[in-house]
């Protein structure tokens, strides 16, 4: 009887729980990476360039229009990912 509930157990664990955890370590990192001039997309949908990254009040300004120099304050976890250029991903 014991047996199935640790199979059912050890499947729970690989198909979910470690690459959820993969996922949350990967995106820690990225944030830590995060520098001033990175292209960034929040999880809002917003293009921006980074301005200012504020570790201590854990807020990113970014700015969104260049004519209009328009900026948003935003916190780490709202970035959902670091775009990346052509020409660097072609390099590697």
């Amino acid at each position: 009887m014991m047996f199935p509930l640790a199979l059912i157990f050890l499947l729970f664990y690989f198909l979910i729980m470690r690459p959820e955890r993969r996922k949350q370590a990967d995106h820690k990192s990225l944030l830590e990476s995060l520098k001033k001039n990175d292209r960034v997309i929040t999880i809002g949908g917003i293009y921006g360039v980074v301005a200012n990254v504020q570790r201590d009040d854990d807020r990113v300004t970014l700015k969104i229009d260049e004519a209009n120099n328009t900026k948003i304050d935003v916190t780490f976890n709202s970035i959902a990912r670091v775009l990346v250029e052509n020409a660097d991903v072609e390099a590697k």
